[in-house]
């Protein structure tokens, strides 16, 4: 079956922009090919500093022919309800129609259409230019004499080719014509930027890359990363190091070169007396480089790798030296500031340098970062019992924490923060629990790094997490849609993962109380019987009770009574915002997390619809027993049987006007299956209570599927909507019973199935 070749050439593409590119281009393509009926056999996207690609297997050479039945007006319906019908259907009179008879309609018009399916050339000339002129770049440019004109072809950059070609493999393929902002296309491209010259004439895939390899490019990007990583193990190994591995930079580097070359580097040993970590971020920021490890002291190597576009003719030497010349700035800059930050903190004491994080602005409606470093401190103190720290060691960890940020070192390079307090906080001959927190308070940063174990690292990467959380929620300006400027989506899961791998017991609620407290503290009020009066308003908006408990303590132990008021007109507004949402959005980035592990988000939301279901462990605890519970057949059938009564209920409480609860009278039980399932509910409810008490989960399901038997039989023998308005009452008091018994464990109504 016949492929299509497609390159599109132009001055440069931006390595952060490749791998999109070539997957939307793929997509695009592929998409519009399917829509018009031309199904494939595979498909595979190319891209190049100057090139973006797709190669499209196992094309028909045209569309299907479609065959369409178009149902008219009925025989003797007026003239323009008939001519309508033959404009509709393409056809020069009614007598290219059939008749139809239908038993109830009578008898009808029908059109029989058939329709040749277009060559596949002349549907891809179609498909490209659009896909071209549509193409969703991040960023594009226009150019040329009719740039100023709104209609002109926006590119990355300037568009000078394009190739198109069509054909199976034993013929001469053909070039798919067409013309997109006066650039036609052809079957030629174009090699290397500097060790090629002239065009190439290139027929398909094959012939494509073997020509263009030739031409000193290698168009497979994971080829060229390949290349490049072996080469540079292989250069390593020569010299008795270890490449120091970098996916990121690998990926970089791999578009930014259609021919790599692989090369080593030196500088002065002396530099080595500069943390590792600041000489590979030097070397990596600077010049793209791979820094090397030396295996037998585990410390870096004063050489390091780099990749060239070309293979030079003095075999790379003058490369070398440039890169050497810069790297030798690069990192004596990095000594000098190594060296006086060590100097600093030898001579500053902390609490001084705390104080200059007064004058830097977290954010603007937040505060200072002197402000948030003491609530952090304040928050990871009271956090610091809860997962087994000291919890003056912890206070202490928390305001040294983020003392790097205001060095020379970190000041350069920002990606080393944290990791610098470590070397700061031994230098100061600080304990190393206070170094270890340094660094680990801001892990977890994604989905593959790893959590914090210390329990006083615990303790301040909680508070450093809820703090974020609760003052981006508090000013309004939580993640929407795909945007999430703060990270607060990966500062939650922060949360969730810390709590839950490290099996932290306790509720959520309490150090997100305390963080609000602690934020309207901040706004210095006037009068601290006003703002305990306007805190006490809270219990009446449905709010936790030990949530408003804990907040009336944080007010009191921090407002001074003679501070400015403004904090009486927001207060109840903010506190219920934070309180309410932020604990709904843990949950939906705990059903992310659950989710991705493979646990069903429906149960969670069961779980998370009880009262006060923020302690993340026992949500998880409590979601899994669910799950083994409802996949056996005890568990389907009462799942089954719950949401018959609570469907019952629901209608019968809108239609009554009332929602019933408990309360059933034995008196009035007269079929034996509804006194079984009524002594059944009052027998295993308190056993119930108790198991989930000691959170004993497994046990509370296993009481729960004695209720299968008499819950099953209820059904089949009782009827609930008796005509005894009295008997129906109370059969209804017994289906809330049901629900009762079962929303002990979840809410049954938000299970699927």
């Amino acid at each position: 079956m016949p492929d299509l070749l497609l390159e599109l050439f132009c001055e440069e593409i931006p390595a952060r922009m490749q791998a999109g590119a070539a997957e939307s281009l793929r997509k695009l393509v592929t998409d519009a090919l399917v829509e018009r009926g031309l199904v494939y056999e595979g498909a595979k996207a190319f891209v190049t500093p100057r090139r973006l690609a797709l190669a499209v297997h196992g094309l028909p050479a045209q569309q299907p022919d479609t065959h369409e039945e178009r149902k008219g007006p009925r025989v003797g319906a007026p003239q323009g309800a008939i001519d309508g019908f033959l404009k509709a259907a393409g056809l020069a009179s009614i007598d290219q129609a059939r008749i139809e008879s239908d038993p109830r309609k009578g008898e009808f018009y029908v059109a029989h259409l058939h329709k040749h399916g277009r060559a596949t050339p002349e549907v891809i000339a179609e498909i490209i230019p659009q896909v071209i002129r549509a193409f969703p770049w991040p960023k594009s440019m226009r150019w040329g004499k009719g740039s100023s004109s709104p209609t002109t072809l926006r590119w990355v950059r300037p568009l000078q080719s394009i190739l198109c070609t069509f054909g199976p493999e034993t013929e001469e393929p053909e070039v798919v014509a067409f013309e997109v902002d006066g650039i036609r296309s052809g079957d030629v491209t174009r090699g290397h930027r500097f060790l090629s010259e002239g065009t190439i004439r290139v027929r398909r895939l094959e012939d494509w890359m073997a020509k263009l390899e030739a031409a000193f490019v290698v168009v497979d990007r994971e080829r060229r990363k390949d290349i490049i990583l072996n080469d540079a193990k292989d250069l390593a190994l020569a010299q008795g190091l270890e490449l120091v591995e970098d996916a990121g930079l690998l990926e970089e580097i791999s578009g930014l070169v259609e021919w790599p070359v692989v090369l080593m580097g030196s500088f002065d040993p002396a530099f080595l007396d500069v943390p590792d970590e600041v000489i590979r971020a030097t070397i990596r920021i600077n010049q793209k480089c791979f820094v090397l490890r030396d295996p037998t002291t585990g410390r870096l190597a004063n050489k390091f790798v780099l990749v060239s576009n070309l293979a030079a003719s003095d075999g790379g030497t003058a490369i070398i030296a440039g890169n050497e010349r810069v790297i030798r700035a690069r990192l004596s800059d990095a000594k000098f500031f190594w060296e006086t930050d060590q100097k600093t903190n030898a001579t500053v004491p902390l609490a001084e340098r705390l104080e200059k994080f007064g004058n830097v602005t977290f954010h603007e409606k937040l505060g200072s970062q002197l402000e948030r470093i003491r609530r952090i401190a304040a928050l990871a103190k009271a956090l610091a019992p809860v997962v087994g720290a000291d919890p003056d060691l912890t206070e202490q960890a928390a305001l040294y924490a983020k003392s790097d940020l205001r060095t020379e070192v970190v000041g350069e390079f920002p990606e080393v923060q944290g990791l610098m307090g470590r070397y700061y906080a031994r230098l100061e001959g600080l304990p190393e629990e206070i170094a270890a927190a340094a660094e680990e308070h801001y892990k977890p940063q994604g989905p593959t790094d790893i959590v914090p174990t210390a329990p006083v690292s615990i303790a301040v990467a909680l508070a450093d997490k809820l703090d974020t959380l609760v003052g981006f929620w508090a000013i309004d300006e939580k993640p929407t849609g795909s945007k999430d400027p703060y990270a607060l989506r990966r500062a939650a899961l922060g949360v969730i993962r810390i709590m839950l791998e490290n099996e932290v017991r306790g509720r959520l609620i309490i150090p997100v109380a305390r963080t609000i407290g602690m934020h309207l503290a901040g706004k210095r009020f006037n009068q601290l019987a006003q703002a305990d009066q306007k805190i006490s308003e809270l219990e009446q908006i449905n709010f936790d009770p030990e949530k408003i408990r804990e907040l009336r303590d944080v007010i009191a132990d921090n407002v001074q009574p003679s501070s400015a008021l403004d904090f009486i007109d927001m207060s109840k507004d903010l506190a219920f915002a934070i309180g309410s949402d932020l604990l709904a959005f843990f949950a939906g980035r705990l059903k992310v997390s659950l989710r991705e592990a493979g646990a069903r988000h429906d149960l969670v939301d069961a779980v998370f619809a009880l009262p006060g279901q923020d302690d993340l462990l026992l949500v998880v605890k409590r979601v899994e027993a669910l799950g083994r519970f409802l996949a056996t057949e005890d568990g389907k059938n009462l799942l089954a049987g719950s949401k018959r009564a609570a469907n019952i209920l629901r209608i019968e409480e809108k239609k009554d006007g009332v929602a019933y609860e408990g309360g059933v009278d034995v008196v009035l039980l007269h079929e034996p299956e509804e006194r079984a399932l009524a002594d059944a509910i009052a027998a295993l409810g308190p056993q119930i209570e108790q198991a989930l008490a000691r959170e004993d989960f497994e046990a509370a399901m296993a009481l729960l599927a004695g209720l299968r038997a008499p819950v099953d039989a209820f059904f089949e023998k009782v009827t609930v909507n008796a005509e005894d308005p009295v008997l129906r009452v109370n059969r209804l008091r017994l289906l809330a019973d049901i629900r009762a018994a079962t929303r002990s464990i979840a809410d049954f109504d938000r299970i699927e199935g």
